[in-house]
């Protein structure tokens, strides 16, 4: 009990920094930090299968794909705010507050009720008491889930899918777009060169150098420039100097 009411009020303040945090990652931490608690209340209601589920499948393998994937968004993008179906908001809240409803009914029966039932259900382990009500009582049900999920899955593909109306590019087309503008603006059609060329650290946010001694300032990760952190204070003189010397000494050995 008293592990429920310390993990309780962080489950509730963590679900409204879900909905009033600004930034999309800080949202995703508190939506961990909810799916932690409960799967820690799992644990206490002598429930080990929905508890490793919920660490291993929701906390461990989804909530940390949609952490890593809004990781990985620019830095340069902002949420829009424009509402693209009309009343949504108002859909929503008359979708939660009917939600809100039904699980104070259903937690209010569980709580005045005097026969819950679990004991029974748990009779012969956790594990085999769920999968005997799944298969049995509530086949039909579970049966109908999983086919809303692959439903699901199939709409967002189609959702997601956008119709090629131009031939894909192969690599001869995208070789000559590079000596198009290679003739037209000089810019070198090879591969940028490598970040921290010449760097005595791990001199991912310092850029190379390119073969007459001077900075390629492509050779960056634009995220790491739009967020300030390229290295400009890194002493390259002594990489340049050593790219002239090697300069002259290929020229040299040309004229010999």
């Amino acid at each position: 009990m008293t592990t429920f009411w310390v993990l309780a009020p962080l489950m509730v303040l963590a679900a409204l920094g879900l909905l009033f945090a600004k930034k999309a990652v800080h949202a995703a931490l508190c939506l961990a930090v909810v799916m932690i608690s409960l799967a820690v209340l799992y644990a206490l209601q002598d429930a080990p299968f929905l508890f490793a589920v919920q660490i291993i499948v929701y906390t461990g393998a989804i909530m940390m794909l949609f952490l890593f994937v809004l990781m990985l968004v620019g830095v340069d993008r902002s949420d829009s705010l424009v509402e693209t179906i009309r009343g949504q908001r108002l859909a929503a809240a008359v979708v939660g507050v009917l939600f809100a409803v039904t699980m104070s009914v259903a937690v209010g029966q569980v709580v005045v009720s005097s026969t819950i039932g679990l004991d029974a259900a748990n009779e012969g382990g956790n594990v085999e008491g769920l999968a005997e009500l799944l298969f049995t009582r509530y086949v039909v049900a579970f049966e109908f889930t999983a086919a809303l999920m692959i439903t699901a899955v199939l709409g967002a593909m189609v959702l997601a899918h956008r119709e090629r109306l131009t031939p894909r590019r192969t690599q001869i087309d995208v070789q000559r777009q590079r000596m198009r503008e290679y003739a037209e603006t000089g810019r070198h059609p090879g591969n940028p060169p490598t970040p921290g060329v010449f760097a005595r650290h791990n001199g991912v946010d310092v850029p190379a150098l390119l073969p007459d001694g001077s900075p390629a300032e492509e050779s960056v990760p634009d995220s790491l420039r739009k967020r300030g952190q390229e290295r400009t204070d890194v002493d390259i003189s002594a990489a340049q100097r050593r790219a002239r010397e090697i300069e002259r000494g290929d020229r040299k050995d040309e004229d010999a």
